[in-house]
């Protein structure tokens, strides 16, 4: 009984979730030989607002109408940061904004406080990392109908 939680809770880890975003990011990308024929494709299943957009300083830009090309840089950009770490994120960061434009206040929480913390943000990272990898596996398939071999792999 002991092993089938495990294999459950193993599934549904961080590490796998992640593991299932940065495969289906790699499956675009493979797919995806020319980026360009992207541009000006809407998602047909994505009729609301679309958050995956960021600007330069990290907040979110929130585009209706977005098409599948950026879409496309968005999550490969997401996919390079989730690889490469926030230390070289942070690093490109202080290379266009400056060093003095990246000091942030902290606040100091009790130890409770950071476990509830640490449990609400890993919540919230496994429900977004489901949802790219979502994103990801219908741009994949959208370009194979748009190119015309809608039929491979669906």
């Amino acid at each position: 009984m002991m092993q089938i939680t495990d294999s459950y809770n193993q599934k549904n880890s961080l590490f796998n979730a992640m593991n299932r975003f940065i495969g289906a990011v790699n499956n675009m990308d493979q797919t995806v030989m020319v980026p360009s024929l992207l541009r000006d494709v809407p998602l047909e299943e994505e009729k609301d607002v679309n958050p995956l957009r960021t600007t330069t300083n990290g907040s979110a830009t929130y585009y209706e109408d977005a098409d599948m090309y950026g879409d496309y840089v968005a999550l490969k950009s997401i996919r390079n940061d989730i690889e490469w770490g926030v230390v070289q994120m942070e690093e490109r960061r202080k290379e266009k904004l400056g060093v003095g434009a990246l000091e942030t206040t902290r606040v100091e929480a009790g130890e409770e406080d950071l476990e509830k913390l640490f449990h609400f943000h890993l919540n919230g990272l496994h429900t977004v990392l489901s949802q790219l990898t979502r994103k990801a596996n219908t741009l994949t398939n959208r370009y194979k109908q748009e190119i015309g071999i809608g039929g491979c792999g669906l």
